[in-house]
């Protein structure tokens, strides 16, 4: 085999390889948050890689709603929220140094899209994550992968719409 054709061949390898680990959001219109930094910022968790509930996504958490939900949000209900309602969580790696927190590096930008009839097979919410939140690295191809990705951990939150946060005034 020559040279060249074992480094195309190579190439050809790792761009399969990509592909498969770097999986693209198929046609079901989770957007990128854009500008989400601008919106009600609802609250901050931090989760170790210990958390029962939260391991899977260690970090800090930085939780944030688009005006469409805000009522909702800070009323309690009535639920469902209204379709057009985005969830953005800003997640960051995190260290504990002489017992304080310190946030890291950008880790990944997750997204709930409230569309009550597009995602209803999710609760009526559409799932995205972005690596590091890079717009052009969403990690979830579709609506079915996002019920075992995000979606069964949202299942027990039925009662307040499958979100986890609440309004602290």
């Amino acid at each position: 085999m020559s040279r060249k054709f074992a480094v195309i061949l190579g190439s050809a390898g790792v761009l399969i390889l990509f592909s498969a680990l770097s999986p693209v959001s198929a046609d079901d219109g989770v957007p990128f948050p854009n500008g989400f930094r601008d919106w009600y910022f609802v609250n901050s968790l931090t989760a170790p890689a210990e958390s029962a509930l939260f391991g899977h996504v260690a970090g800090v958490h930085h939780i944030y709603v688009n005006a469409k939900g805000l009522p909702a949000l800070k009323a309690g209900g009535p639920f469902p929220y209204p379709d057009g309602t985005v969830f953005a969580d800003d997640v960051h790696d995190f260290s504990v140094k002489d017992g304080a927190s310190l946030e890291g590096a950008k880790k990944f930008v997750t997204v709930m899209v409230k569309d009550a009839k597009k995602y209803a097979m999710t609760g009526g919410w559409g799932f995205q994550v972005w690596v590091a939140g890079d717009p052009t690295k969403p990690q979830v191809p579709d609506i079915a992968h996002s019920v075992a990705a995000c979606f069964v951990c949202h299942t027990p939150q039925k009662i307040q719409d499958y979100v986890f946060s609440s309004y602290i005034p």
